[in-house]
């Protein structure tokens, strides 16, 4: 990867002069949403498609040339507007891409389950009939390569059966279109290798059968945080602003989350033409789709001090979806009982209001569960709020009365694959998601006047805390 900026620590700035542009202006609501466009977040949303399609992979996923140009276009433009203080932060990921199975000299896509052992096996494959959901589908597998149609009953299910059968190696392959690349065993265990395929491939070999080879090799690469904080501001007065940087394998990701990422990267330009009081540091964090990786290497990382002067961290996940809602967090937890530290209702609040008064649109809460990159900063005692538009949840009928769309399908039927594309981004909900992001830096950049006080680190809940770890473990991963 091309690095733009020396690499000195988490708060190290670039050695870029900043421009000889005087800004008077303190920044005000209204007039930073003026400045926001359709055509400069859709040319923004499409130079990251273009980063994709420019690889034989056509994403950007960690780790490949079309997300390291994400992380670099990032840093260099904020850089050359010397507005910004611009860190990228490394850190180690284990590599998306840890399996290989060949059969019969030919080499098949597919992804190593998470909690799967490493193992380098070769064995005759025999096909286990029915989804493999019952004990009595598992005849005498020993030293034989398991295939076995994902569907009915969970993953964990089908290969501890197939090891007890003597399978040495479990191949499921998927029973849709699309990759399997987010399949988890769900708990450690005492696995044989297992990994998923694609359905074409698992059907063709249901009648061939043949000889497979399949090798699992866990290994570490390295892969950035991109992190641009104002030179202006009180900088002991943090507001904190975040999207992932990453895909998934499957496809571009451009509402997941391109829609984040170009939004605070078009409001943090437009920014420049203004002064803030407090500092505002924006952030773009890499492997989230690994689970929120970036992030908790970012708040592993804070002392209690640094961790104190962010007085608010607000994340956007997902904000142009085509058959969207207007999500807004609920940080008071008064509509999912899960609420953050002090401070995350206020905002929720802001983001009502603002909807409300200023845009004259409908929302709905989103439910507060860290399955974000806001995540590991509510862990850390940190009040956080943020936007959203819905991923794979399911329309309501509700819903769709509130917001039209479709009933009864994805908020974001694009999701996780190679459709979530430009052509299926909806341009005008990410505009008035980024006007409200936009009011929110004006606000918070301006005073924190009635935003309560941060609670000493140590006094955060950790019963609620806990509870978000258990429901974030197995984030975006299915288990059958």
């Amino acid at each position: 990867m091309k690095l733009s900026i020396a690499i000195l620590g988490l708060l190290a700035s670039s050695a870029v002069a900043a421009p000889k542009q005087k800004r008077t202006e303190p920044v005000q609501s209204n007039k930073l949403r003026r400045v926001l466009l359709r055509s400069n977040l859709l040319a923004k949303a499409q130079k990251l498609q273009d980063f994709a399609f420019a690889t034989e992979e056509r994403n950007r996923l960690i780790g490949g040339q079309g997300h390291n140009d994400t992380i670099n276009w990032v840093a260099d433009t904020l850089r050359a507007t010397g507005y910004y203080d611009v860190t990228l932060q490394p850190f180690l990921t284990p590599s998306p891409k840890a399996s290989t199975v060949t059969i019969n000299g030919k080499v098949y896509k597919s992804w190593a389950m998470e909690e799967s052992p490493e193992g380098d096996i070769t064995g005759s494959i025999v096909a286990v009939p029915n989804n493999g959901c019952a004990v009595a589908d598992y005849l005498d597998l020993t030293g034989k390569v398991a295939l076995i149609s994902r569907g009915v009953c969970t993953f964990n299910f089908k290969s501890t059966t197939a090891q007890a059968a003597g399978a040495v190696a479990v191949l499921i392959y998927n029973n849709q279109d699309g990759f399997l690349d987010s399949a988890t065993l769900g708990s450690p265990g005492d696995y044989v290798p297992t990994v998923g395929i694609l359905k074409t491939d698992g059907l063709a070999l249901v009648s061939s059968l043949g000889t497979a080879n399949v090798k699992i090799a866990y290994f570490d690469i390295t892969t950035w945080n991109v992190l641009a904080q104002t030179k202006g501001g009180d900088p002991n007065n943090v507001l904190q602003l975040g999207a992932h940087s990453d895909s998934v394998e499957a496809g571009p990701g451009i509402n997941d989350n391109g829609s984040g990422t170009v939004a605070l990267l078009e409001i943090a330009q437009q920014l420049t033409a203004f002064t803030v009081k407090n500092a505002v540091r924006f952030s773009w964090w890499s492997a989230e789709e690994e689970g929120l990786l970036g992030a908790e290497a970012y708040v592993a990382a804070l002392t209690p001090e640094e961790n104190a002067k962010i007085r608010l961290y607000l994340n956007f996940d997902m904000i142009a979806s085509p058959n969207f809602v207007y999500g807004i967090y609920d940080g008071d937890g008064s509509a999912f009982n899960i609420s953050g530290a002090p401070g995350s209702g206020e905002v929720e609040k802001l983001f009502q209001d603002f909807y409300t008064y200023d845009e004259d649109i409908p929302w709905v809460p989103s439910e507060f569960n860290g399955r974000s990159d806001y995540g590991p900063f509510l862990d850390a005692g940190v009040p956080c709020g943020g936007l959203d538009t819905g991923a794979d949840d399911i329309k309501t009928e509700e819903e769709a009365a509130i917001f039209g769309g479709t009933a009864g399908i994805q908020k974001d039927p694009n999701y996780h694959s190679a459709k979530d594309t430009v052509s299926n981004l909806n341009i005008g909900v990410l505009l008035h998601n980024s006007k409200a992001i936009a009011h929110a830096i004006a606000t918070y950049g301006t005073s924190w006047a009635g935003f309560p006080a941060r609670l000493p680190v140590e006094k955060r809940n950790v019963a609620t805390k806990d509870v978000r770890r258990v429901k974030r473990r197995n984030y975006k991963k299915v288990t059958e």
